[in-house]
C-alpha cells in the first residue's frame, strides 16, 4: 500500500524529520530479520523516542487502517518483524535505556531496545543475575525477547522470559498507554494481561517499558563437555541426569555436524573431536559452594558413564569455559555460513528427545534433506536446521514443506509443540492447525480482535492464512 503525503506529514510531525525514512535502502534494511532470505520492506520507517510518540503514531495508523509492525533488533528466526503488508515499520531502537536497577527489590526497569547482554552485565556489576540468555544475547533486545518469550541455555534451571516479567508499559493499537500488572512477585488481581503480552509477537500492543525480576548472582560454576559415540544415547542421558536428582544450569545437545561446522567457522576454539564421536552434551552446574558443585558433577559423571562416552572435558579456566560457550552459541551462524537452510524450533518433553531425533532423521531421508540438530536438550528444545545442500530448487520448495509438516506432526504426537522459543511469526503460521483445533485458533483470533479490531498491529502473523 502507498501512504499519502497527508499521512506522511502527520507522521513527520510526530517523530520529527530526522526520524522518518522512505528511501528504499533504509526500508529494505528494516524489512528483514534472520529468517532465511525474506525481505518485506515497510512503506516508511519511523524511529519514535518514547511511548507518547508511539501512541500518536498508532492513533494515525488506527484511523487510516495502516499496517504497523514493531521492529526490534531483527535477530528473530520466525519472521515476526517482517512488514509483510508494508505500511509502517516501527523501529524501537531509540528506546534503549536501563531506567532503574532496584537493588532492594531485585528488579530492573528497562526500555525495549536494551541489548540482553548489556542488561546482564549491568546487573552483574551489582551482584545480580538476569538469567535469560538466548544465543543472540549480544545483539537481541529485551523487547523482542518479551515479544517472543525467548529462552536460552539456562532456561532449564531458571526458566524463560515469561518467568521474569512482572509488569509492562504497553501502547495498545488505539494509542492508549497502559501498565499491564504490578511490580510485585505475586498478583492475583484480575486477568493476567502481562503474561498475555509475553509471547504475543507484537500483535496485541507495543511494549515500551518492562519491569523484570532479578536473582542474586551465583559465584561458581562447573562446565563439562561429554562426547558420545551414539547421538540417541546422548539424548537418553538428558532425562537420566534429571532422574538422578540433578538440575543443571545448562544442558546443551550438539550433534556431530553442528560441532564440525562450528569449528571450521569460528577461530580460537581448541576442542578435539574424534571421528567416532556422534554428539556432545555441554553440561553446567552453578551455585555458591564449589564443594557441592563438584559433588553434583561427580553424580552427573556417574550417570553419563552408563552410556557409551569418551573422555569428558572439564573446563579448567574461564578462558576454556568461554571457548566452549562460544562454540555452542556460534552453531546457528556456522550452519548459515555453510548452506541455505530453514531452522525449526521443536520442543518435546525431554524424555521424548531420542524418539524426536530418530524421527527427524527418518523424515529427512524420506524427503531428501540433511538436518543438523542442536539445542537446549535440558528442556526438550531441539533446533532442527534443514540444509538445502545439493537439493534442487524445486525439491526445496515442494518437498521440504511437506517434511516440515510431518516433523511438526511427529513433535505434537510426542506431546510437544511447534516452537519452544522462536515464536510462530510469518514462517510457521500455516502449521498452527497441527497444534491447535479450529476452535482454539478462533479463540486466539477473538482475543486479537478485542485488542486490535482494525488488525493494524503486526498483521499476517501467528494465524494461518486460511482463517
Amino acid at each position: 500500500m502507498a501512504l499519502s503525503s497527508e499521512i506522511l506529514q502527520k507522521l513527520t510531525k510526530i517523530v520529527g524529520d530526522p526520524y522518518i525514512f522512505t528511501d528504499i535502502a533504509t526500508r529494505n534494511h528494516y524489512g528483514h530479520d534472520e529468517t532465511e532470505d525474506y525481505v518485506f520492506p515497510p512503506n516508511v520507517v519511523l524511529k519514535p523516542a518514547n511511548a507518547f510518540e508511539i501512541s500518536e503514531i498508532l492513533k494515525v495508523a488506527n484511523d487510516y487502517k495502516i499496517p504497523t509492525t514493531p521492529i526490534g533488533a531483527r535477530t528473530g528466526l520466525s519472521g515476526g518483524a517482517l512488514s509483510i503488508y508494508e505500511g509502517i515499520g516501527l523501529s524501537m531502537e531509540r528506546l534503549d535505556k536501563i531506567i532503574e536497577i532496584d537493588e532492594q527489590n531485585l528488579q530492573v526497569t528497562v526500555e525495549p531496545a536494551v541489548i540482553n547482554q548489556i542488561l546482564r552485565e549491568a546487573v552483574a556489576e551489582k551482584g545480580l543475575f538476569y538469567p535469560v540468555d538466548p544465543s543472540s544475547m549480544g545483539s537481541c533486545w529485551i523487547g523482542g525477547n518479551i515479544a517472543e518469550n525467548a529462552g536460552g541455555a539456562r532456561a532449564v534451571k531458571y526458566g524463560v522470559t515469561k518467568d521474569y516479567v512482572l509488569n509492562l508499559e504497553v501502547v495498545l493499537p488505539n494509542g492508549e498507554i497502559i501498565w499491564t500488572g504490578a511490580n510485585t512477585l505475586k498478583n492475583s488481581t484480575g486477568y493476567n494481561l502481562t503474561q498475555l503480552m509475553v509471547g504475543s509477537e507484537g500483535t496485541l500492543g507495543v511494549i515500551t517499558k518492562a519491569v523484570l525480576k532479578l536473582l542474586p548472582q551465583h559465584t561458581h560454576n562447573v562446565l563439562m563437555l561429554v562426547p558420545f559415540y551414539n547421538a540417541a544415547q546422548a539424548c537418553e542421558a538428558v532425562s537420566a541426569i534429571f532422574r538422578a536428582g540433578i538440575i543443571p544450569s545448562a544442558l546443551e545437545f550438539m550433534e556431530r555436524d553442528a560441532i564440525d561446522w562450528t569449528l571450521q567457522f569460528v577461530e580460537g576454539i581448541s576442542v578435539t573431536i574424534q571421528p567416532e564421536h556422534q554428539a556432545h552434551l555441554l553440561i553446567e552446574v552453578d551455585g555458591n559452594y564449589p564443594e557441592i558443585l563438584m559433588l553434583e558433577a561427580e553424580k552427573i559423571m556417574n550417570v553419563v558413564e552408563q552410556f557409551e562416552i569418551d573422555e569428558v572435558l572439564f573446563a579448567d579456566t574461564e578462558e576454556q569455559k568461554n571457548a566452549l560457550w562460544k562454540m555452542r552459541r556460534s552453531v546457528a551462524e556456522a550452519v548459515k555460513s555453510n548452506s541455505v537452510y530453514k531452522e525449526e524450533d521443536t520442543v518435546v518433553p525431554r524424555y521424548m528427545l531420542p524418539e524426536l531425533l530418530s524421527g527427524i532423521k527418518k523424515i529427512g531421508a524420506k524427503y531428501g534433506f540433511q538436518s543438523v540438530c542442536y539445542g537446549h536438550a535440558g528442556d526438550g528444545n531441539l533446533h532442527v536446521n534443514i540444509i538445502k545442500g545439493s537439493m534442487t530448487d524445486d525439491n526445496w520448495e515442494t518437498q521440504v514443506p511437506l517434511g516440515i509438516r510431518e516433523l511438526f506432526e511427529l513433535t505434537v504426537s510426542l506431546k510437544g509443540t511447534l516452537s519452544g522459543e522462536h515464536g510462530i511469526g510469518y514462517v510457521q503460521k500455516n502449521f498452527m492447525d497441527i497444534a491447535f483445533s479450529k476452535s482454539h485458533l478462533e479463540l486466539m483470533e477473538r482475543i486479537k480482535h478485542i485488542f486490535d479490531p482494525n488488525n493494524i498491529l503486526n498483521p499476517g502473523k501467528i494465524f494461518p492464512d486460511e482463517m
